[in-house]
């Protein structure tokens, strides 16, 4: 969102640098909502820009194979997991929600 508002600004390449010089951008809960083809290039852009100069940290629920969806774009989805998964080390959690864990229906 805020990279979409610096663009109506005018202020999208200041931000994208903005963006661009953390060490480290933690993306959290990456396709929990879909995102639009003006925002999927907005990210592209991001995600180029950072890419093999600075750490990116995805968290998500959702498999590689799914992001086309995510993205409305297969290859804009594909141009992103190249960057991403270039240099990547990938960890897969599986089990129970740590944040169900003291759930009622989790005391069986």
């Amino acid at each position: 969102m805020q990279l979409k508002r610096a663009k109506l600004e005018n202020r999208l390449e200041a931000r994208l640098k903005n963006y661009a010089k953390y060490k480290l951008l933690i993306i959290d809960e990456i396709g929990y909502l879909p995102i639009n083809q003006e925002d999927s290039n907005l990210f592209f852009q991001l995600i180029d820009m950072r890419y093999e100069t600075k750490s990116t940290i995805f968290t998500t629920n959702i498999t590689f194979e799914q992001w086309d969806k995510i993205f409305f774009d297969a290859v804009v989805a594909n141009a992103i997991l190249d960057r991403i998964l270039h240099h990547a080390h990938i960890i897969t959690i599986t089990g129970k929600s740590y944040r169900l864990k003291d759930c009622l229906f989790n005391k069986e």
